[in-house]
C-alpha cells in the first residue's frame, strides 16, 4: 500500500528553525509544511505591504530557505508554506533569488495568491452578500467599513495540488488554511479529488493536518506532558506516515527530544476547535470524535477510523479593522506589603484617570503574580508576597488618550509607595480587531503561477 511521509516544520511566525532542519536531515519525509500565519498576522502583513509594496510576506522565509533548501533539494523533499502572507508573489521572487544566489537550480517555485478579497469586498456586498460577524452576530460590516485594513479568505488545497502536478519543488501561498499545507500533498500523491468518493479520505487528511500543523505542540510542547517530555530543549517536530487508506502513524524526528503519545494527540485534536464533530475547513469537514488513537510503541501513535463530510460552500474570512489604540504600563512592588502597595497604586491610577476625564473603550488593571492570567476567577489572597506587579492597560479611540494612559502610569515610579520600580515604558500601539465571517467560495479569485529557476 502506498505511503506518504509528511512533516511539520513550523507552527507560527517566529517558530524554531533547527527542528525543521533536523527533520530534513534525519528523516525520510517527502514533504514539509511550514505554517507561519495566525489570524491577526495577515492584518499586520497587509500594513507592511501598504507601507512598502515589496513587503508583506513573512521575512523569515529568506533565511529559512537559505538553511532548508541545501538540505531538501538534494533529497527531493518538497516544501509547502503560507509564508507568502499578504504578498506571496513577492515572496516567490525573493525565494527565486535565494535559489539563484545559492546555485540550487533547476527548481520550480509555485506561488498561490488571490485570497485577498479586500479589492472587491464592496462588489460582493453589492451582490447581496452579508458579512455577518460569526462571534457577535452583527449582520454586516457597515459599522467598520471605513476602518478595514485586510480581508483574507482561508482557501484550500486546490491550487497546492495543481502546482504539485505542475512540478513545483517549493510552494509559497498566502492565507491557505493551516492544514491545507498537508491536505494538498496527500491528495496529490494518492490521486484523491473532491468528489464524494474521497470525502472520508479528505476528512482524514484534514484530521492528520490538524494534528501536526502546530509543530512542537503535538510533540510535548504546550502540553500536560511537560513533566515526561524528554530533552524538550531538543524537541523534534511531528511527522505523519500516511497510507492511501486514510490511516496514519504520528511520530517525530528520529533521535530528537520531546514526546508523542495518545495524550499529546488528544490535546492537539481539541486545540482551536469549537465543534469537534464538525471541524469545518475549506477542503472538507472532519469529525474528531469518531477516530481511534492507539500507541504502537514509544513515540509512534496510530490514528484510524477518521471520517467527516464534504467541503462547505463558504470559506471563512478574517476581516481586520482598526479599533483604537492600547496604552499600557507596568509597575513592580517589593516586599514588605507588596500586594497592598499594588492595590494602593491601582486606586491611585483610577483616581488619576478620573480627574483627567480620560475615556476608555476598555480598562484592565491586573496584579502580576496574583490574577493576571486567571482574571476575576482568581482569588486575591492577601499574602505577604515577595513581589507583585501591576499591569494597567487601556483601549482608547485615539492615540492621544492611549499616550496619556502610558504617561500617567510612569508617574507611579516616583508617586507610588516606597520601592516602586518601573521597566522600560511601553509604546502606544494600534489595535487591529478581527471580524470573522464567511464568503461564498466562488467569490474568491484564487490563482497560481510557476516560477522556474534554470
Amino acid at each position: 500500500m502506498k505511503k506518504v511521509t509528511i512533516g511539520s516544520g513550523s507552527a507560527f511566525w517566529g517558530d524554531m528553525l533547527e527542528p525543521a532542519v533536523e527533520m530534513a536531515e534525519r528523516s525520510n519525509v517527502q514533504y514539509i509544511g511550514f505554517d507561519h500565519l495566525a489570524e491577526l498576522t495577515m492584518a499586520l502583513l497587509n500594513r507592511m505591504k501598504t507601507k512598502d509594496p515589496m513587503k508583506g510576506y513573512i521575512p523569515d522565509i529568506i533565511p529559512w530557505m537559505e538553511k532548508m533548501l541545501p538540505v531538501t533539494k538534494p533529497k527531493g523533499i518538497k516544501i509547502i508554506t503560507n509564508a507568502g502572507g499578504a504578498n506571496p508573489i513577492q515572496a516567490g521572487v525573493e525565494v527565486k533569488k535565494v535559489v539563484q544566489n545559492m546555485n540550487l537550480g533547476p527548481m520550480n517555485i509555485g506561488v498561490i495568491s488571490g485570497d485577498d478579497i479586500l479589492p472587491y469586498i464592496d462588489e460582493i456586498q453589492a451582490q447581496g452578500w452579508k458579512f455577518t460577524n460569526m462571534d457577535t452576530g452583527e449582520e454586516d460590516i457597515d459599522s467598520i467599513r471605513d476602518k478595514i485594513v485586510a480581508a483574507n479568505a482561508y482557501i484550500g488545497a486546490d491550487l497546492i495540488i495543481e502546482e504539485l502536478q505542475n512540478g513545483a519543488d517549493v510552494i509559497i501561498a498566502g492565507r491557505v488554511s493551516d492544514n491545507a499545507l498537508y491536505v494538498g500533498p496527500l491528495m496529490h500523491e494518492f490521486g484523491w479529488d473532491f468528489t464524494e468518493k474521497y470525502t472520508q479520505k479528505i476528512a482524514a487528511a484534514i484530521t492528520i493536518g490538524h494534528i501536526i500543523e502546530c509543530s512542537g505542540c503535538v510533540t510535548g510542547g504546550m502540553s500536560n506532558m511537560w513533566r515526561v517530555s524528554e530533552r524538550p530543549w531538543e524537541i523534534g517536530f511531528p511527522i505523519a506516515e500516511v497510507t492511501e487508506d486514510g490511516n496514519a502513524v504520528i511520530t517525530k524526528t528520529p533521535d530528537s527530544g520531546g514526546i508523542v503519545n495518545e495524550w499529546t494527540i488528544k490535546e492537539h485534536l481539541i486545540y482551536e476547535t469549537v465543534d469537534p464533530n464538525n471541524y469545518k475547513m475549506p477542503d472538507g469537514i472532519a469529525d474528531f470524535t469518531a477516530l481511534t488513537i492507539k500507541e504502537e510503541e514509544r513515540n509512534r501513535v496510530r490514528i484510524t477510523n477518521m471520517n467527516g463530510q464534504k467541503r462547505p460552500d463558504t470559506l471563512k474570512t478574517c476581516i481586520g479593522y482598526r479599533d483604537g489604540f492600547i496604552g499600557e504600563g507596568l509597575i513592580f512592588f517589593p516586599w514588605p506589603d507588596a500586594l497592598e502597595k499594588a492595590k494602593w497604586s491601582a486606586n491611585w491610577i483610577r483616581e488619576r484617570f478620573k480627574s483627567m476625564n480620560i475615556e476608555f473603550d476598555e480598562l484592565r488593571i491586573d496584579y502580576i503574580g496574583v490574577n493576571m492570567l486567571h482574571g476575576e476567577s482568581a482569588p486575591v489572597v492577601d499574602k505577604d508576597l515577595n513581589e507583585v506587579g501591576l499591569r494597567i492597560s487601556a483601549r482608547t479611540k485615539t492615540w492621544k488618550e492611549a499616550e496619556l494612559v502610558r504617561r500617567e502610569t510612569t508617574h507611579l515610579w516616583t508617586m507610588g509607595p516606597v520601592g516602586s520600580s518601573f521597566g522600560v515604558p511601553l509604546n502606544v500601539r494600534p489595535v487591529i480587531a478581527l471580524w470573522p465571517t464567511l464568503v461564498p467560495r466562488e467569490a474568491v479569485k484564487a490563482q497560481s503561477q510557476l516560477l522556474e529557476v534554470k
